[in-house]
């Protein structure tokens, strides 16, 4: 077996299960679960009945680099809501089966194993994948912690140039997760000028970037930034996102990658043999969903709605604050996380993340310890009495 494995940890959901292990919560509240990033919106009817529509797909094999329609449709996206030149749909855009496949297949794509200590930096609290991503491809994650007194931002300043000039990828989450916080341009320059000093790649995730709240000044992505800063080649450059989110369909597992089309033309050649083609009719739905904004306008509505009805409640409780973008709130717990989740499942019946299990501990602290996630995707009334339910909780404990 790959010795690597052996490095993995426990997804969070997996040491979820195991802190519940022997609770019994009450059986006269119905459970809700905002413990993972799952949206639980309707998945808009077009995007259903367009992908029963094209089963007929299903008799052929699909090409590795997707549909030309699906490509166009992707390319026409990212001019509008990016404000970019056309990019080249043969060089500069692949469709993937989700962001998760995608961000984990390009650390093995990037990652030269004849280099020597070979480093992958993290955000820290991050997406597991980029973990286990580093991992098995021979390379060790760096964890950048992002700290409230810091404004929950990346200082990549603060590593030491050793650790910099053996960082060959670094993966970026703007609109971070779980912060909610977005990138500002001058970070952006930064990033990339530090990539051209030590010849990095920088993946950027995107796929919390169609949630936010003021629907005249959307978070703006790497590609966007590196374009008004004059990097029109998108060097070293390729962002990751995907309809899940944006489109309430997970279950389609369908998103795409674009930017820097040397990087893409060898990540292309990878995806050949990792035999990892989108399916036929998933990219007819695809193509529809993306040359559609109306559902997605109806869907950032929704959140704004929750999140205007539950942080009212939350506040006069706990510390916490509506993020910039994404669905999660980021709260501060008053006892430790682990101990404020199981307590909370056992006596209300509300699930919520720790969140030092979605962090590691670096240079002596565990950035995510003393804070839960709360994923606002269930309905707006569940939402509003999990929040109830969290308040009288927090009550109790400082009675």
């Amino acid at each position: 077996m790959n010795p690597n494995l052996a490095r993995l940890q426990p997804y969070p959901f997996e040491k979820l299960r195991r802190l519940f292990d022997g609770i019994v919560a009450p059986a006269d509240l119905e459970p809700i679960l905002l413990s993972i990033g799952e949206p639980r919106h309707v998945t808009p009817r077009f995007i259903g009945e367009t992908l029963a529509a094209h089963l007929d797909g299903l008799s052929s094999y699909p090409a590795t680099l997707g549909s030309l329609e699906l490509r166009e449709s992707i390319a026409t996206w990212l001019s509008w809501r990016h404000g970019l030149p056309q990019l080249d749909v043969n060089k500069q855009i692949i469709p993937v089966n989700g962001t998760r496949e995608a961000l984990f297949a390009i650390a093995q794509c990037v990652i030269d194993s004849r280099r020597p200590n070979a480093k992958v930096l993290c955000p820290n609290p991050f997406y597991q994948i980029y973990e286990g991503a580093a991992l098995l491809a021979g390379a060790t994650p760096v964890f950048v912690n992002n700290l409230p007194e810091d404004g929950f931002r990346s200082n990549y300043d603060a590593l030491p140039p050793a650790a910099l000039a053996d960082t060959q990828l670094v993966y970026v989450c703007s609109p971070g997760n779980p912060s909610g916080r977005v990138l500002r341009l001058e970070e952006w320059k930064r990033l990339f000028d530090l990539s051209d000093q030590y010849g990095f790649v920088i993946a950027s995730d995107e796929c919390y970037g169609e949630i936010y709240f003021d629907d005249d000044a959307p978070p703006s992505g790497a590609l966007a930034a590196a374009h008004r800063l004059g990097r029109f080649d998108y060097r070293n450059i390729v962002m990751f996102t995907s309809l899940s989110k944006r489109s309430n369909v997970p279950g389609l597992r369908s998103g795409f990658v674009a930017g820097d089309a040397h990087i893409l033309k060898d990540f292309l050649l990878y995806r050949t043999y990792q035999g990892c083609q989108m399916n036929p009719a998933v990219q007819a739905a695809s193509t529809v969903a993306w040359g559609n904004e109306t559902h997605v306008a109806e869907n950032r509505r929704l959140y704004r709605e929750k999140f205007a009805d539950v942080l009212p409640i939350l506040a006069s409780c706990l510390d916490v604050g509506r993020p910039e973008a994404g669905f999660y709130l980021w709260a501060r717990t008053p006892l430790s996380d682990t101990e404020f989740a199981r307590r909370l499942q056992a006596e209300y019946n509300v699930t919520v993340l720790p969140g030092s299990f979605l962090a590691r501990e670096a240079d002596g602290v565990n950035p995510g310890a003393g804070f839960v996630r709360i994923a606002l995707v269930a309905t707006c009334d569940e939402c509003v009495e999990a929040a109830e339910r969290i308040a009288a909780f927090c009550r109790k404990l400082s009675s």
